[in-house]
């Protein structure tokens, strides 16, 4: 894959938690995230898909990750192309009684830690354990106009963690829906 030098930048077309569109500004990657079922099913399920333009054909989409909500927003399990499957508690392990920090395990075997506003202009951010800045999530700056096709949100990815990409997307997701029901 061309290196460029430069983070993924993905637009967060919605900001919303039932669903939405990141899109890389330079058009490198796109990826999907989207509810897989009804309204009144008593659990939620969402799917993360690999829609950019180069690699996706809607005969053949199949779900890079899966996040499967149990009933009243209770975490429930994550599961990934490969078939595996793990409780969101075990996958995406809470290290701070006080402050918001998590830890994860990629899927390159290293562990990776979200923290909440530990950065100026940063709503989540993720290192690795060497302190290297993997990604962050930022909402849109108070103040900045609003945009028709734009949520004003992003989530940024360091271009040498963009394999990883579906999965800091999948812990994310976990992470905003933690703070929104406030598990």
């Amino acid at each position: 894959m061309t290196t460029y030098g430069m983070p993924y930048f993905l637009e967060d077309k919605t900001g919303k938690l039932t669903g939405s569109e990141f899109v890389d500004i330079h058009d490198r990657l796109r990826l999907t995230y989207r509810r897989s079922t009804d309204k009144q099913s008593p659990h939620t399920a969402y799917m993360i898909y690999n829609t950019s333009p180069h690699i996706y054909n809607p005969a053949f989409a199949q779900a890079l990750v899966a996040l499967d909500f149990g009933p009243e927003h209770a975490l429930g399990t994550v599961s990934f192309s490969s078939k595996i499957c793990i409780p969101m508690k075990k996958y995406l392990v809470k290290l701070s009684a006080r402050g918001r920090m998590y830890k994860f395990i990629g899927s390159d075997s290293q562990e990776y830690f979200w923290s909440w506003r530990s950065q100026p202009n940063q709503e989540w951010t993720c290192t690795n354990a060497s302190g290297y800045l993997a990604a962050y999530y930022s909402l849109k700056t108070p103040g900045e106009p609003h945009y028709e096709a734009s949520s004003g949100c992003s989530l940024t990815i360091d271009e040498s963690f963009g394999h990883l990409a579906p999965e800091m997307l999948a812990s994310l997701m976990i992470l905003r829906h933690i703070s929104e029901y406030n598990l």
